[in-house]
């Protein structure tokens, strides 16, 4: 016994040690994590703190202006997207939006060296293959893939580096043309006005393929495989200016994000320890560690983080919690058939494990579709969920465990400690069926009509914010420097008076009085009031006031990357899950789950009109992560209660027993996540309540369809294939 609780006092205090240890770096994270700018006006970020976005802690903005005097709006469009792709190189939350009809705009969080940013961005970027005449036979367009390689010679040891192309359909049919024509002759490959290759053609080149040669190093390669990538600009630009921007949302907003998010924390650790007594105290320990480590990583990873990157973090929480949950239900099962507690500890892992494996591996899946097709805000929430969910499994089946065992050698050894759960009698949830298909089918179809509704009043079917619609961009000279927290709570209350209200954002210019402020499209008569509002309560000097109309920096493109992103990456989630489950009638039901919850959230979008920006592409792939995770824990009860049931099993009995068995877990779960979003609703700003508000709703329609509706969809189909199977052997 003294050498068990030896052991357990020596586990505890390795945790202990290891949580102030990577504590201590988490919180040194946090106070490096801002942007700091040196006596040259270089702005960068400290060394070892997070990466903050463009909504949190500020960066560089350069505008654009297209050579040509009046380009045409496709080629606007496509640079637009094109610059997108490129300044993804330096974060993935920069912003690309078009200002009036030949300037494209550029926030770029966290840069460090303005001027080469510059250098590189402007260039037309042209890709260029031509003949001995010096004519162009192929452009960079004909490019459909570019991917550095290097590869080592047998006899000399040396190590050759080259960017291999592959070309689009038609450009591999113009290269099979232009290389048998010119067999014999040489064809240049040339970038920006510099020959990287001039091979001459032995033979025509039927494959679709080439490659540039002659580079130096696989850094290089990487540089310039990435850059033709992105493709040739279909417009050559020239800087118009560059500034530094403040944060859009202000240290207010980030330092009440942050108390509710320790706030939130504390509440969830509380009720873990209230519910589930020592292994919720051991959760709690564990918790604290999965912060803290969390916290290194985004720094280590050089993650940017933003308003959406929270939200794949929330998840994350919400997925470490619900794997303890799981574990912890399972053992006070355990314990209540009767087995001992280090027996109920070690089987309620084992249990536990293919739950949270398949709910965490499916939502990896996910995000690593999302980091793969999406781009920008989508990728940015790929990223910190994929971290996120593998801590917290790593966090969950080993460091919990660990810790229960530390608690457990330490001498809380009695099954009170522990909680029992008896069987209970099942509900009969299948009986309501047809109750709550009916109520989520009138939800998706009041949906609709709002949607239907707002196109003629609004005239759109969502309330779309200025990452989506664009707007107007007021850039206003204060006569005195006025802080983050002056403009939100004096100036932005005189332009929503303006514009009734909406979305307005605000942004300073570092080392001026100049605020840029943003807002829907404002008519002249609008643009009029506004500089007198601003002259009148500020004595602002109106003829210093500028305004343009800015695009979405959300472009088409990035809408439809982002939906064959989610697209994709339910596909591959239900092919996991016809694997694991080896029945397509688990993934048929999740899938149809995942779009249920999607409709009924664009209908609270719709209804309430909600405002939709980037942040609710977060939301929405939140919800279908957190989703997806509910209904495999469900799964995952059926399919071993059909294991220990046999083949002449009543489903209905089964389905109802496994959601029944899993309720607790369901509720649990939810009302964690739940309450941590709810204190950053109540204690957040403006901005960060639209988008907490979807998230909770979120929370409540996942919970629901797993609940209510996933068992009932896999029964519904069981019991037709049941039945089709019979009416074919009486055919026979």
């Amino acid at each position: 016994m003294n050498s068990n609780r030896g052991k357990g006092i020596l586990g505890l205090i390795c945790v202990l040690i290891a949580i102030a240890a990577f504590g201590y770096f988490g919180y040194d994270t946090l106070q490096k994590s801002k942007l700091v700018t040196d006596e040259n006006g270089a702005v960068a970020y400290q060394d070892g703190g997070i990466r903050l976005g463009l909504d949190l802690a500020g960066g560089v903005s350069i505008t654009y202006r297209a050579v040509e005097d009046n380009p045409s709006e496709e080629d606007m469009s496509d640079t637009q997207y094109k610059l997108q792709q490129r300044v993804q190189n330096y974060s993935t939350e920069a912003e690309v939006y078009r200002e009036g009809n030949n300037r494209i705009n550029i926030d770029i969080p966290g840069v460090s060296d303005a001027n080469a940013i510059l250098e590189e961005l402007g260039k037309p970027g042209s890709l260029l293959f031509l003949d001995e005449n010096l004519e162009v036979v192929l452009e960079g367009t004909d490019v459909a893939s570019a991917k550095a390689m290097s590869y080592r010679d047998r006899q000399t040891g040396a190590t050759s580096y080259e960017v291999a192309l592959t070309f689009t359909d038609e450009g591999a049919k113009k290269f099979a043309e232009v290389t048998a024509a010119n067999v014999g002759k040489r064809i240049a490959i040339v970038y920006d006005g510099v020959i990287y290759s001039n091979p001459t053609v032995q033979t025509a080149i039927t494959g679709g393929q080439a490659s540039i040669t002659g580079l130096t190093s696989y850094e290089e390669c990487e540089q310039l495989a990435s850059t033709i990538r992105i493709g040739s600009l279909s417009l050559e630009l020239e800087e118009l200016r560059s500034t530094v921007v403040g944060a859009k949302l202000g240290q207010d907003a980030i330092s009440t994000s942050l108390k509710a998010g320790v706030i939130g924390f504390a509440i969830v650790c509380l009720f873990m320890i209230v519910v589930y007594l020592i292994p919720g105290l051991a959760a709690s320990i564990a918790l604290c560690l999965y912060v803290a480590l969390i916290l290194v990583l985004l720094a280590a990873f050089e993650v940017t983080l933003t308003l959406p990157g929270v939200a794949g973090i929330i998840l994350s929480i919400g997925m470490a919690v619900d794997a303890n949950v799981i574990i912890f239900t399972r053992i006070k099962e355990e314990i209540g058939v009767g087995k001992t507690v280090q027996s109920a500890i070690k089987t309620g892992f084992s249990k536990a494990m293919s739950a949270i494996i398949d709910g965490n591996v499916t939502t990896l899946i996910a995000a690593a579709v999302l980091y793969w097709r999406g781009s920008g805000t989508v990728k940015g929430f790929a990223t910190t969920l994929a971290i996120g969910i593998v801590l917290s499994m790593v966090t969950a089946l080993f460091v919990t465990r660990f810790i229960l065992n530390s608690l457990f050698n330490l001498g809380f050894t009695d099954k009170k400690f522990y909680g029992v759960r008896k069987e209970k009698t099942p509900i009969n949830f299948l009986g309501k069926r047809k109750i709550f298909l009916a109520i989520s089918a009138a939800v998706i179809v009041l949906g609709f009509a709002g949607m239907f509704l707002n196109t003629s009043s609004i005239g759109g079917a969502f309330n779309y914010g200025l990452d989506f619609r664009g707007g107007t961009s007021t850039n206003v000279t204060f006569n005195e420097d006025m802080s983050l927290e002056q403009i939100s709570s004096e100036v932005v209350p005189v332009v929503e008076s303006i514009t009734n209200g909406g979305d307005v954002q605000t942004q300073k210019v570092a080392g001026t009085n100049e605020v840029i402020i943003r807002t829907r499209t404002l008519s002249v008569e609008e643009r009029q009031a506004l500089d007198k509002a601003l002259a009148d309560n500020f004595g602002v000097d109106e003829s210093t006031i500028t305004a343009e109309s800015i695009s979405g920096a959300i472009s088409d493109e990035m809408k439809r990357d982002a939906v064959v992103a989610t697209v994709i990456a339910t596909i591959f989630m239900l092919i996991y899950i016809w694997i694991r489950f080896k029945d397509i009638r688990f993934a048929a039901s999740a899938v149809i789950a995942l779009v249920h919850d999607v409709l009924v959230v664009l209908a609270c979008y719709a209804l309430a009109k909600w405002s939709v920006g980037s942040t609710a592409i977060a939301c929405l792939l939140t919800i279908v992560g957190y989703s997806i995770n509910a209904t495999i824990v469900i799964f995952d009860r059926i399919r071993e209660n059909l294991k220990l049931s046999g083949t002449r099993a009543d489903l209905a009995e089964i389905v109802n027993r496994s959601i029944t068995q899993t309720f607790t877990r369901s509720i649990n779960t939810s009302l964690t996540t739940f309450i941590m979003v709810l204190v950053l609703f109540i204690m957040g700003v403006s901005s960060i309540r639209e988008f907490a508000l979807p998230l909770m709703a979120g929370i409540i329609c996942g919970t629901y369809s797993s609940v209510c509706l996933t068992g009932a969809l896999w029964y519904m189909m069981s019991v037709n294939k049941a039945k089709k199977a019979k009416e074919k052997a009486a055919e026979k």
